[in-house]
Protein backbone atom coordinates (compact mmCIF):
# COMPACT_ATOMS: atom_id res chain seq x y z
CA UNK A 1 0.00 0.00 0.00
CA UNK A 2 1.32 3.40 -0.87
CA UNK A 3 2.36 6.28 2.13
CA UNK A 4 -0.45 8.29 -0.25
CA UNK A 5 -3.51 5.66 -0.01
CA UNK A 6 -2.25 5.22 3.63
CA UNK A 7 -2.66 8.81 4.53
CA UNK A 8 -5.87 8.93 3.05
CA UNK A 9 -7.30 5.91 4.74
CA UNK A 10 -5.99 7.42 8.09
CA UNK A 11 -7.75 10.72 7.23
CA UNK A 12 -11.19 9.01 6.63
CA UNK A 13 -10.94 6.77 9.74
CA UNK A 14 -10.42 9.63 12.19
CA UNK A 15 -12.84 10.14 14.88
CA UNK A 16 -12.31 12.45 17.80
CA UNK A 17 -13.87 11.79 21.06
CA UNK A 18 -14.43 14.83 23.72
CA UNK A 19 -15.26 13.92 26.71
CA UNK A 20 -14.78 15.36 30.10
CA UNK A 21 -14.98 13.53 34.42
CA UNK A 22 -18.04 14.33 36.02
CA UNK A 23 -19.96 12.17 37.25
CA UNK A 24 -22.88 13.60 39.52
CA UNK A 25 -24.64 10.38 40.01
CA UNK A 26 -21.50 8.72 41.53
CA UNK A 27 -20.53 12.14 43.82
CA UNK A 28 -22.54 12.20 46.96
CA UNK A 29 -21.71 15.53 48.24
CA UNK A 30 -22.69 16.85 44.68
CA UNK A 31 -25.78 14.87 44.78
CA UNK A 32 -27.12 17.55 47.52
CA UNK A 33 -27.35 20.31 45.56
CA UNK A 34 -28.16 18.89 41.89
CA UNK A 35 -27.05 21.54 39.68
CA UNK A 36 -25.31 20.58 36.95
CA UNK A 37 -24.04 22.43 33.93
CA UNK A 38 -23.37 21.27 30.42
CA UNK A 39 -19.65 20.82 29.58
CA UNK A 40 -19.43 24.06 28.00
CA UNK A 41 -15.69 24.16 26.86
CA UNK A 42 -15.72 21.10 25.44
CA UNK A 43 -18.94 22.49 23.33
CA UNK A 44 -16.90 25.18 22.15
CA UNK A 45 -14.09 22.79 20.76
CA UNK A 46 -16.72 20.55 19.45
CA UNK A 47 -18.41 23.79 17.20
CA UNK A 48 -15.06 24.92 16.25
CA UNK A 49 -14.13 21.68 15.08
CA UNK A 50 -17.24 20.93 12.78
CA UNK A 51 -17.32 24.33 11.46
CA UNK A 52 -13.73 23.82 10.27
CA UNK A 53 -14.78 20.17 8.30
CA UNK A 54 -13.84 17.90 11.50
CA UNK A 55 -16.29 15.44 13.07
CA UNK A 56 -16.09 14.78 16.57
CA UNK A 57 -18.38 13.36 19.57
CA UNK A 58 -19.25 14.16 22.98
CA UNK A 59 -19.45 11.71 25.59
CA UNK A 60 -21.45 13.77 28.34
CA UNK A 61 -20.47 12.00 31.78
CA UNK A 62 -22.55 13.72 33.79
CA UNK A 63 -25.59 11.60 34.36
CA UNK A 64 -23.65 8.62 32.84
CA UNK A 65 -21.46 5.75 35.17
CA UNK A 66 -17.65 5.37 35.63
CA UNK A 67 -18.05 1.76 34.00
CA UNK A 68 -19.97 3.32 30.76
CA UNK A 69 -16.43 4.99 29.28
CA UNK A 70 -14.61 1.82 28.44
CA UNK A 71 -18.01 0.15 26.31
CA UNK A 72 -18.62 3.57 24.47
CA UNK A 73 -14.80 4.11 23.73
CA UNK A 74 -14.45 0.19 22.53
CA UNK A 75 -17.23 0.55 20.40
CA UNK A 76 -16.17 4.20 18.84
CA UNK A 77 -12.45 3.68 18.52
CA UNK A 78 -11.69 6.70 18.30
CA UNK A 79 -8.22 7.73 16.97
CA UNK A 80 -8.42 10.99 19.79
CA UNK A 81 -9.74 10.76 23.13
CA UNK A 82 -9.59 14.59 24.22
CA UNK A 83 -10.44 14.89 27.66
CA UNK A 84 -11.22 18.18 30.17
CA UNK A 85 -9.83 18.46 33.37
CA UNK A 86 -10.06 20.34 36.34
CA UNK A 87 -10.16 20.61 40.47
CA UNK A 88 -13.16 18.97 40.80
CA UNK A 89 -12.58 15.93 37.99
CA UNK A 90 -8.86 15.63 38.07
CA UNK A 91 -9.36 12.35 40.06
CA UNK A 92 -11.79 11.39 37.99
CA UNK A 93 -9.97 11.52 34.78
CA UNK A 94 -6.53 10.28 35.99
CA UNK A 95 -8.89 7.01 36.74
CA UNK A 96 -10.10 7.11 33.27
CA UNK A 97 -6.85 7.74 31.37
CA UNK A 98 -5.44 4.23 33.06
CA UNK A 99 -8.58 2.29 32.68
CA UNK A 100 -7.96 4.02 28.68
CA UNK A 101 -4.01 2.64 28.80
CA UNK A 102 -5.41 -0.76 30.36
CA UNK A 103 -7.46 -1.58 27.24
CA UNK A 104 -6.10 -3.52 24.68
CA UNK A 105 -8.43 -1.80 21.75
CA UNK A 106 -7.97 1.58 23.00
CA UNK A 107 -3.92 1.27 22.55
CA UNK A 108 -3.86 3.17 19.58
CA UNK A 109 -6.19 6.08 20.65
CA UNK A 110 -3.78 9.46 21.25
CA UNK A 111 -5.04 10.83 24.79
CA UNK A 112 -5.51 14.46 24.76
CA UNK A 113 -5.98 16.50 28.54
CA UNK A 114 -7.14 20.19 28.10
CA UNK A 115 -8.27 22.81 31.23
CA UNK A 116 -6.71 24.80 33.66
CA UNK A 117 -4.77 22.22 36.20
CA UNK A 118 -2.28 21.55 33.46
CA UNK A 119 -0.47 24.59 33.06
CA UNK A 120 1.85 24.01 35.89
CA UNK A 121 1.47 20.28 36.74
CA UNK A 122 2.81 19.19 33.15
CA UNK A 123 5.55 16.99 34.33
CA UNK A 124 2.75 15.30 36.40
CA UNK A 125 0.00 15.04 33.85
CA UNK A 126 2.04 13.68 30.99
CA UNK A 127 3.39 10.81 33.40
CA UNK A 128 -0.30 9.62 33.86
CA UNK A 129 -0.33 8.34 30.49
CA UNK A 130 -1.46 11.52 28.48
CA UNK A 131 -0.16 11.81 25.27
CA UNK A 132 -0.60 15.56 24.46
CA UNK A 133 -1.58 18.40 27.13
CA UNK A 134 -3.23 21.60 25.52
CA UNK A 135 -2.63 24.36 27.56
CA UNK A 136 -4.81 27.63 27.13
CA UNK A 137 -7.49 27.88 24.43
CA UNK A 138 -8.33 24.46 23.52
CA UNK A 139 -9.83 25.19 20.14
CA UNK A 140 -7.22 26.08 17.40
CA UNK A 141 -5.04 23.91 18.85
CA UNK A 142 -7.42 21.15 19.20
CA UNK A 143 -8.15 21.21 15.47
CA UNK A 144 -4.48 21.29 14.32
CA UNK A 145 -3.67 18.20 16.48
CA UNK A 146 -6.59 16.22 14.81
CA UNK A 147 -5.35 17.63 11.39
CA UNK A 148 -1.35 16.82 12.28
CA UNK A 149 -2.82 13.03 13.23
CA UNK A 150 -4.64 12.81 10.16
CA UNK A 151 -1.37 13.09 7.94
CA UNK A 152 0.00 10.40 10.04
CA UNK A 153 2.27 12.24 12.25
CA UNK A 154 1.45 10.44 15.84
CA UNK A 155 4.69 11.61 17.91
CA UNK A 156 5.86 14.94 16.66
CA UNK A 157 3.90 18.23 17.57
CA UNK A 158 6.40 20.96 17.90
CA UNK A 159 5.27 23.44 14.94
CA UNK A 160 1.84 23.26 17.28
CA UNK A 161 1.53 26.07 19.59
CA UNK A 162 -0.14 25.84 22.98
CA UNK A 163 0.89 22.48 24.02
CA UNK A 164 3.19 20.00 25.85
CA UNK A 165 3.66 16.03 25.12
CA UNK A 166 6.91 14.00 25.33
CA UNK A 167 8.99 13.23 22.81
CA UNK A 168 12.37 10.00 22.99
CA UNK A 169 11.37 10.82 26.96
CA UNK A 170 11.85 14.96 27.07
CA UNK A 171 8.66 17.37 27.73
CA UNK A 172 8.56 19.34 24.92
CA UNK A 173 6.26 22.81 25.79
CA UNK A 174 5.47 24.51 22.36
CA UNK A 175 5.01 28.55 22.01
CA UNK A 176 1.81 29.86 23.57
CA UNK A 177 -0.83 30.14 21.71
CA UNK A 178 -2.06 33.62 21.37
CA UNK A 179 -5.39 34.47 22.21
CA UNK A 180 -8.64 33.93 20.17
CA UNK A 181 -9.94 37.30 18.69
CA UNK A 182 -12.12 38.31 17.99
CA UNK A 183 -13.94 36.13 20.28
CA UNK A 184 -17.13 36.86 18.28
CA UNK A 185 -15.79 34.43 15.48
CA UNK A 186 -16.57 31.29 17.78
CA UNK A 187 -19.81 29.66 16.88
CA UNK A 188 -22.45 28.75 19.48
CA UNK A 189 -21.40 25.69 21.68
CA UNK A 190 -22.43 22.70 20.39
CA UNK A 191 -25.44 21.81 22.72
CA UNK A 192 -27.08 19.48 19.58
CA UNK A 193 -23.98 17.09 20.69
CA UNK A 194 -25.63 15.98 24.38
CA UNK A 195 -28.64 15.65 25.70
CA UNK A 196 -29.60 18.33 27.12
CA UNK A 197 -32.70 17.19 28.77
CA UNK A 198 -31.48 15.36 31.90
CA UNK A 199 -30.03 18.86 33.06
CA UNK A 200 -32.89 21.39 32.58
CA UNK A 201 -35.36 18.09 34.01
CA UNK A 202 -33.04 17.86 37.14
CA UNK A 203 -32.84 21.73 37.57
CA UNK A 204 -36.45 21.93 37.25
CA UNK A 205 -36.88 19.20 39.71
CA UNK A 206 -34.49 19.71 42.59
CA UNK A 207 -34.91 24.06 42.06
CA UNK A 208 -38.14 24.60 40.44
CA UNK A 209 -36.51 26.11 37.42
CA UNK A 210 -34.48 25.23 34.58
CA UNK A 211 -31.01 26.56 33.53
CA UNK A 212 -28.82 26.99 30.90
CA UNK A 213 -25.22 28.40 30.98
CA UNK A 214 -23.88 31.20 28.28
CA UNK A 215 -20.37 32.56 28.51
CA UNK A 216 -20.44 36.33 26.87
CA UNK A 217 -16.36 36.75 27.60
CA UNK A 218 -12.80 35.57 28.01
CA UNK A 219 -10.33 36.02 30.48
CA UNK A 220 -10.48 38.48 33.94
CA UNK A 221 -8.28 42.11 34.12
CA UNK A 222 -8.54 41.76 37.87
CA UNK A 223 -5.50 40.10 40.30
CA UNK A 224 -6.87 38.48 43.29
CA UNK A 225 -4.58 36.66 44.66
CA UNK A 226 -6.05 33.23 44.70
CA UNK A 227 -7.84 33.12 40.97
CA UNK A 228 -6.01 31.45 38.81
CA UNK A 229 -5.88 32.67 35.12
CA UNK A 230 -4.43 29.65 33.97
CA UNK A 231 -6.72 28.66 30.21
CA UNK A 232 -7.65 32.57 29.22
CA UNK A 233 -4.96 34.72 30.96
CA UNK A 234 -5.06 38.31 32.43
CA UNK A 235 -7.08 39.52 29.22
CA UNK A 236 -10.54 40.72 28.53
CA UNK A 237 -12.24 39.31 25.42
CA UNK A 238 -15.92 40.13 24.91
CA UNK A 239 -18.76 38.69 22.13
CA UNK A 240 -20.72 41.52 21.04
CA UNK A 241 -24.14 42.33 22.61
CA UNK A 242 -25.73 41.64 19.33
CA UNK A 243 -24.03 38.18 19.22
CA UNK A 244 -24.88 37.25 22.73
CA UNK A 245 -28.79 38.04 22.45
CA UNK A 246 -28.74 35.79 19.60
CA UNK A 247 -27.45 32.98 21.36
CA UNK A 248 -29.78 33.86 23.89
CA UNK A 249 -32.95 33.91 21.36
CA UNK A 250 -31.69 30.00 19.97
CA UNK A 251 -31.56 28.56 23.21
CA UNK A 252 -34.86 30.55 23.80
CA UNK A 253 -36.35 28.91 20.91
CA UNK A 254 -35.39 25.80 21.59
CA UNK A 255 -35.08 25.11 24.52
CA UNK A 256 -37.27 27.10 26.77
CA UNK A 257 -34.64 27.74 29.96
CA UNK A 258 -36.50 29.54 32.82
CA UNK A 259 -33.19 30.91 33.66
CA UNK A 260 -29.42 31.32 32.50
CA UNK A 261 -26.52 31.98 34.37
CA UNK A 262 -23.81 33.99 33.08
CA UNK A 263 -20.22 32.10 33.45
CA UNK A 264 -18.36 35.08 32.97
CA UNK A 265 -15.83 35.91 36.06
CA UNK A 266 -16.98 39.83 35.69
CA UNK A 267 -20.47 40.57 33.98
CA UNK A 268 -20.67 44.11 34.54
CA UNK A 269 -16.50 44.60 33.62
CA UNK A 270 -18.09 47.31 30.74
CA UNK A 271 -20.79 49.26 31.27
CA UNK A 272 -20.74 50.09 27.15
CA UNK A 273 -21.33 46.87 26.50
CA UNK A 274 -24.01 46.20 29.06
CA UNK A 275 -25.82 49.35 27.63
CA UNK A 276 -25.56 47.37 24.56
CA UNK A 277 -26.49 44.16 25.58
CA UNK A 278 -30.13 45.25 27.02
CA UNK A 279 -30.66 46.72 23.89
CA UNK A 280 -30.32 43.73 22.00
CA UNK A 281 -32.06 41.70 24.34
CA UNK A 282 -34.88 43.56 24.14
CA UNK A 283 -34.92 44.18 20.24
CA UNK A 284 -34.21 40.65 19.26
CA UNK A 285 -37.20 39.00 21.99
CA UNK A 286 -34.48 37.23 23.85
CA UNK A 287 -35.41 38.19 27.16
CA UNK A 288 -34.40 35.49 29.43
CA UNK A 289 -34.33 35.50 33.38
CA UNK A 290 -30.24 35.38 34.17
CA UNK A 291 -27.94 35.65 37.32
CA UNK A 292 -24.43 36.71 37.02
CA UNK A 293 -20.63 37.93 38.90
CA UNK A 294 -20.42 40.97 39.34
CA UNK A 295 -17.55 43.61 40.96
CA UNK A 296 -19.22 46.19 43.76
CA UNK A 297 -16.63 48.64 41.86
CA UNK A 298 -18.16 48.17 38.60
CA UNK A 299 -21.59 48.54 40.00
CA UNK A 300 -23.58 51.60 40.42
CA UNK A 301 -27.85 52.98 40.77
CA UNK A 302 -27.62 52.70 36.70
CA UNK A 303 -25.91 49.47 36.23
CA UNK A 304 -28.11 47.80 38.64
CA UNK A 305 -31.32 48.92 36.88
CA UNK A 306 -29.97 48.39 33.41
CA UNK A 307 -29.28 44.51 34.70
CA UNK A 308 -33.17 44.34 35.44
CA UNK A 309 -34.15 45.25 32.39
CA UNK A 310 -32.11 43.26 30.62
CA UNK A 311 -33.64 39.97 33.04
CA UNK A 312 -31.47 39.85 36.01
CA UNK A 313 -32.89 38.01 39.07
CA UNK A 314 -29.55 37.73 41.25
CA UNK A 315 -26.28 39.05 40.77
CA UNK A 316 -23.67 37.75 43.22
CA UNK A 317 -21.11 40.59 44.03
CA UNK A 318 -17.87 39.27 45.67
CA UNK A 319 -16.24 40.81 48.45
CA UNK A 320 -14.43 37.55 49.89
CA UNK A 321 -14.03 38.79 53.41
CA UNK A 322 -15.57 41.47 55.62
CA UNK A 323 -12.75 42.77 56.59
CA UNK A 324 -11.19 45.54 54.26
CA UNK A 325 -7.36 44.41 55.39
CA UNK A 326 -8.15 40.69 54.22
CA UNK A 327 -9.52 41.89 51.22
CA UNK A 328 -6.35 43.94 50.67
CA UNK A 329 -4.12 41.00 51.55
CA UNK A 330 -6.04 39.43 48.60
CA UNK A 331 -5.50 42.25 46.39
CA UNK A 332 -9.39 42.22 45.30
CA UNK A 333 -9.10 45.93 45.03
CA UNK A 334 -12.63 46.51 45.90
CA UNK A 335 -13.95 48.70 49.05
CA UNK A 336 -15.66 46.29 51.61
CA UNK A 337 -18.35 49.41 52.75
CA UNK A 338 -19.37 49.55 48.58
CA UNK A 339 -19.94 45.92 48.58
CA UNK A 340 -22.35 46.11 51.44
CA UNK A 341 -24.18 49.46 49.82
CA UNK A 342 -24.31 47.52 46.34
CA UNK A 343 -26.04 44.50 48.14
CA UNK A 344 -28.34 46.58 49.27
CA UNK A 345 -29.01 48.64 46.17
CA UNK A 346 -29.12 45.87 44.26
CA UNK A 347 -32.38 44.25 46.71
CA UNK A 348 -33.78 47.71 47.20
CA UNK A 349 -34.19 47.29 43.74
CA UNK A 350 -36.25 44.15 43.64
CA UNK A 351 -33.53 41.65 42.53
CA UNK A 352 -31.43 39.41 44.35
CA UNK A 353 -27.90 39.52 45.72
CA UNK A 354 -25.31 36.68 46.33
CA UNK A 355 -22.12 37.32 47.87
CA UNK A 356 -18.61 34.71 48.02
CA UNK A 357 -17.25 34.51 51.29
CA UNK A 358 -13.36 32.95 52.40
CA UNK A 359 -11.86 32.17 55.43
CA UNK A 360 -8.50 31.00 56.46
CA UNK A 361 -6.47 33.08 54.26
CA UNK A 362 -3.23 34.11 54.90
CA UNK A 363 -3.11 36.43 57.94
CA UNK A 364 -6.60 36.48 58.59
CA UNK A 365 -7.37 36.73 61.93
CA UNK A 366 -10.07 36.07 64.57
CA UNK A 367 -11.07 39.37 64.71
CA UNK A 368 -11.50 39.57 60.29
CA UNK A 369 -14.35 36.46 60.97
CA UNK A 370 -15.99 38.20 63.11
CA UNK A 371 -15.86 41.51 60.79
CA UNK A 372 -17.18 38.98 57.78
CA UNK A 373 -20.14 37.91 60.25
CA UNK A 374 -21.06 41.40 60.86
CA UNK A 375 -20.89 42.70 57.76
CA UNK A 376 -23.07 40.02 56.40
CA UNK A 377 -25.63 40.85 59.85
CA UNK A 378 -25.86 44.36 57.70
CA UNK A 379 -25.91 43.94 53.81
CA UNK A 380 -28.20 40.52 54.28
CA UNK A 381 -27.59 39.28 50.91
CA UNK A 382 -30.12 36.50 49.81
CA UNK A 383 -27.17 34.19 49.97
CA UNK A 384 -23.86 33.35 50.04
CA UNK A 385 -21.01 30.89 49.65
CA UNK A 386 -18.61 29.96 51.84
CA UNK A 387 -15.29 27.58 51.80
CA UNK A 388 -12.01 27.70 53.60
CA UNK A 389 -9.39 28.82 51.11
CA UNK A 390 -6.80 26.63 49.46
CA UNK A 391 -4.31 27.68 47.31
CA UNK A 392 -4.19 26.84 43.28
CA UNK A 393 -0.89 26.32 42.10
CA UNK A 394 0.47 29.17 39.40
CA UNK A 395 -1.59 31.38 41.66
CA UNK A 396 0.25 34.68 43.10
CA UNK A 397 -1.28 32.87 46.93
CA UNK A 398 0.45 29.72 46.34
CA UNK A 399 3.57 31.11 45.74
CA UNK A 400 2.89 33.07 48.83
CA UNK A 401 2.48 30.12 51.04
CA UNK A 402 4.49 27.75 49.26
CA UNK A 403 7.20 27.43 51.67
CA UNK A 404 4.53 26.86 54.50
CA UNK A 405 3.08 23.84 53.15
CA UNK A 406 2.11 21.52 56.02
CA UNK A 407 1.12 18.28 54.15
CA UNK A 408 2.88 16.22 51.63
CA UNK A 409 0.19 14.72 49.19
CA UNK A 410 -0.37 12.14 47.03
CA UNK A 411 -0.72 13.72 43.45
CA UNK A 412 -2.65 11.26 41.75
CA UNK A 413 -4.95 11.33 44.27
CA UNK A 414 -5.39 14.59 45.69
CA UNK A 415 -6.06 17.79 44.46
CA UNK A 416 -5.21 21.44 45.16
CA UNK A 417 -8.20 21.78 47.51
CA UNK A 418 -6.05 19.44 49.46
CA UNK A 419 -3.10 21.43 50.47
CA UNK A 420 -2.61 22.30 53.85
CA UNK A 421 -0.51 25.08 55.30
CA UNK A 422 0.51 27.16 58.28
CA UNK A 423 -2.52 29.24 59.13
CA UNK A 424 -3.30 31.65 62.19
CA UNK A 425 -5.23 28.73 63.53
CA UNK A 426 -5.47 24.78 63.22
CA UNK A 427 -7.62 23.12 59.86
CA UNK A 428 -10.31 22.62 62.47
CA UNK A 429 -10.58 25.92 64.02
CA UNK A 430 -11.72 26.80 60.39
CA UNK A 431 -14.16 23.65 60.09
CA UNK A 432 -16.02 25.46 63.08
CA UNK A 433 -15.49 28.66 61.79
CA UNK A 434 -17.19 27.81 58.87
CA UNK A 435 -20.29 26.71 60.62
CA UNK A 436 -19.99 29.45 63.12
CA UNK A 437 -20.06 32.62 60.11
CA UNK A 438 -23.13 30.73 58.97
CA UNK A 439 -25.04 30.04 62.09
CA UNK A 440 -24.27 33.54 63.54
CA UNK A 441 -26.05 34.90 60.19
CA UNK A 442 -28.93 33.26 60.05
CA UNK A 443 -29.54 33.84 64.16
CA UNK A 444 -29.56 37.01 62.89
CA UNK A 445 -31.31 37.42 59.28
CA UNK A 446 -34.49 34.81 60.58
CA UNK A 447 -37.45 35.81 62.10
CA UNK A 448 -38.06 35.02 65.82
CA UNK A 449 -38.38 31.54 65.74
CA UNK A 450 -37.52 27.85 66.62
CA UNK A 451 -35.50 27.99 63.75
CA UNK A 452 -33.68 31.44 64.82
CA UNK A 453 -32.67 30.15 68.29
CA UNK A 454 -31.55 27.19 67.06
CA UNK A 455 -29.04 29.25 64.68
CA UNK A 456 -27.77 31.04 67.61
CA UNK A 457 -26.94 27.90 69.97
CA UNK A 458 -25.14 26.60 67.27
CA UNK A 459 -23.44 29.70 66.96
CA UNK A 460 -22.24 30.00 70.16
CA UNK A 461 -21.36 26.26 70.78
CA UNK A 462 -19.17 26.30 66.92
CA UNK A 463 -17.71 29.64 68.70
CA UNK A 464 -16.82 27.94 71.66
CA UNK A 465 -15.32 25.00 69.79
CA UNK A 466 -12.85 27.77 67.31
CA UNK A 467 -11.57 28.49 71.02
CA UNK A 468 -11.11 25.24 72.01
CA UNK A 469 -9.61 24.26 68.40
CA UNK A 470 -7.46 27.53 68.43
Amino acid sequence: MSHRLREKLVYCTMHTILTHGYYILEDEKEQTIMKPYPPLGILYIAAYLENHGESCSVFDTTFAYKKDLIPHLEEQQPSIIAIYTNLMTKVNVIESIQKIRDTPTLSESIIVLGGPDLRHNIPDYLNTGADILVIGEGEQTMLEIIRTVQQGNRSEYAHIDGLAYRSDGEIIKTKERSRIRPVDDLPFPAREKIDMQPYLETWKTHHGKSAMTVSTQRGCPYTCKWCSTAVYGQSYRRRSPEIVASELKYLKDNYQPDSIWFVDDVFTVSHKWLEGFVEEVISQDAVIPFECISRADRMNEDVVDLLKQAGCFRVWIGAESGSQRVIDLMDRRVDVNHVSDMIKLTRAKGMEAGTFIMLGYPGETEEDIIKTVNYLKDCKPDQFTITVAYPIKGTSMYNEIEEDQTVELDWMKTTDRDREFKRTYSRKYYDYALRYVVNAVNANNDPMSLKKVKAKVKSWVHYTCMQLAK
